[in-house]
């Protein structure tokens, strides 16, 4: 395997963080081009010693400054650049082999297309852009022939899995993404109205952002999964299910024609999905915990309580739809998971928040990127507002 030239959207946050412990495990493998980081300054100062990218961008011009300050006290060689151009400039240099997309939200959408239409390889852990403009950026990349790799660790696994038949869904029954159910799936129902910001950040299993806790909580994650796994594989709503497995060990499974099932199991730590993206096709040997069989004890699954969940429900019914459903869907979601982490609405609230916007809005068959990218701060302005 030869060296490959490595850019993140992302560096400071969860997944940014956890790619860069799987490039240092690998120094004569990898070699860091650019970062992007948010407000995490102090954060993207360390990686820059350590990695020594040649660009990075942040996300304001003055903390744009501070890093340059920084960079000349340093004696380091690393440009600086801000904002959207910055991102941009990230996302589609010529030196890039992989974009690793771990931004969470929007913001990575249009940096995103233009690295696809650069020609580079995609990992992506913002599922968001395939929710919003799946089609739009799937299309692009089957004309180019760039690949999109999933991190997400069910979409890793499945791919995985269809291998077996070189990923040809007519060999397929049903594809099963696994959930871990999040903290509350064995909770009363009627309890759900006393939960706190608190409770839905303690995930069971995962070390994830705060973001991506709370939509595992509220199963959100898993709808946005199955219109992903829509998107990446080409297959019908109808033959995407969901099953909850408390012990995150079987991560997807996929079901074949002739009955036979083939899962992908693993330790629930987002370093090996993320690995498999960066050495695709090819598998490394690294030095993290393994999975021991015989000490896992049992493998449980069920069905998804919807009554408890109904925003897995209604995150499947957006993305059957189509057009610009998943755009408001997503926005609205985005918008009400941050009120409720600011603790200015309830946890059972954020359904409600992203029926009312759902309802409000005039809705588009198919929307083109632009189109895709206004509706969404649309949506956020409208739902913003309505919260308040």
């Amino acid at each position: 395997m030869s060296v490959k030239h490595i850019s993140i959207l992302g560096s400071t946050g969860s997944i940014g963080r956890q790619t860069l412990d799987v490039l240092e495990m690998f120094p004569d493998k990898f070699s860091v081009v650019a970062l992007s980081a948010g407000r995490n300054i102090d954060l993207l100062k360390n990686q820059i010693i350590k990695f020594k990218p040649r660009l990075v961008s942040v996300m304001s011009k003055a903390d744009a400054d501070k890093v340059e300050d920084f960079i000349a006290k340093n004696n380091l060689y690393t440009d600086v650049y801000s904002g959207d151009e910055g991102l941009i400039k990230v996302a589609a240099d010529n030196e890039n082999d992989i974009l690793i997309v771990a931004v969470v939200g929007f913001a990575s959408l249009v940096p995103t297309y233009t690295a696809i239409e650069k020609g580079i390889t995609i990992g992506l852990a913002c599922k968001e852009i395939l929710v919003a403009a799946g089609k739009i950026i799937m299309d692009l990349a089957n004309k180019k022939k760039v690949p999109v790799l999933p991190v997400d660790s069910e979409h890793a696994a499945l791919k995985q899995c269809l291998a077996g038949v070189g990923e040809d869904l007519n060999q397929v029954r049903e594809l099963v993404l696994t959930a871990s159910g999040g903290p509350f799936w064995q909770m009363k129902k009627e309890d759900f109205v006393h939960i706190t910001r608190e409770d839905a950040l303690k995930h069971p299993n995962w070390d994830m952002g705060a973001k991506i806790t709370i939509d595992s909580a509220t199963m959100m994650n898993k709808g946005l999964e199955v219109i992903e796994a829509h998107h990446l594989f080409g297959a019908p709503f109808e033959n995407i299910k969901v099953l909850i497995h408390p012990q995150s060990i079987v991560h997807s499974m996929a079901v074949f024609l002739d009955g036979t099932v083939l899962a992908q199991m693993g330790m629930p730590d987002m370093r090996f999905p993320i690995q498999y993206v960066l050495t695709y096709p090819d598998k490394l040997q690294n030095n993290w915990p393994k999975m021991n069989l015989a000490e896992s004890g049992s493998l449980e699954f069920y069905d998804p309580d919807l009554s408890k969940f109904p925003l897995l429900q209604l995150a499947c019914e957006a993305g059957e739809k189509g057009g610009s459903w998943p755009v408001v869907l997503n926005a609205a979601n985005d918008v009400a998971v941050g009120l409720f982490l600011d603790n200015k609405i309830s946890f059972t609230d954020i359904e409600l928040y992203i029926r009312d916007a759902l309802g409000k809005f005039s809705h588009f068959s198919d929307p083109d990127l632009e189109q895709i990218i206004d509706i969404d701060n649309s949506i956020k302005k409208m739902a913003f507002s309505s919260g308040k």
